[in-house]
């Protein structure tokens, strides 16, 4: 709705209304960024424990696998956080973090695959390699349209 179709009389509230919404949306972003921060903590906590782990049982490719699985979660908070700080500096969220992020999901089911306790079919290994090319197309699209629009911003 256009301000000219905004009641006159609604101006105050609608004023009070959008500040309130914008410490609201200035909390949650605190709290995101707080939670981030955590789990950043705890991968990495996580991913210590797996090597420890694999070390103590003596079975490094396995333990490996699942350690590297763990480090794709913690390329996916970093991922989230360089979002989440250009936000909070002003810019636009960009479509190409969040098609990283599933490229990472993608490939981290690629390789936790193996050590999981069910045996993937032909059909499912098919389908996750064949979705993560699709993510990787995607994402180069989408990094070729956003340097495509800024070279036709700077001419």
């Amino acid at each position: 709705m256009s301000q000219e179709h905004f009641p006159q009389e609604l101006n105050i509230f609608n004023r009070v209304t959008i500040k309130a919404m914008l410490w609201l949306n200035g909390i949650a972003h605190i709290i995101i960024g707080l939670a981030l921060a955590t789990s950043v903590i705890m991968f990495a906590w996580l991913f210590w424990q797996d090597v420890r782990v694999a070390a103590s049982t003596h079975n490094l490719v396995h333990g490996f696998l699942h350690a590297l699985g763990t480090l794709m979660l913690l390329w996916i908070i970093s991922a989230l956080i360089t979002a989440e700080i250009r936000y909070l500096q002003g810019n636009k969220l960009e479509v190409d973090t969040f098609v990283e992020v599933a490229m990472v999901v993608m490939v981290r089911k690629l390789i936790v695959m193996p050590v999981q306790d069910a045996t993937p079919t032909p059909e499912d290994l098919a389908m996750w390699v064949g979705a993560a090319v699709l993510l990787g197309v995607l994402y180069a699209l989408v990094r070729w349209s956003q340097q495509l629009g800024s070279t036709n911003r700077r001419n």
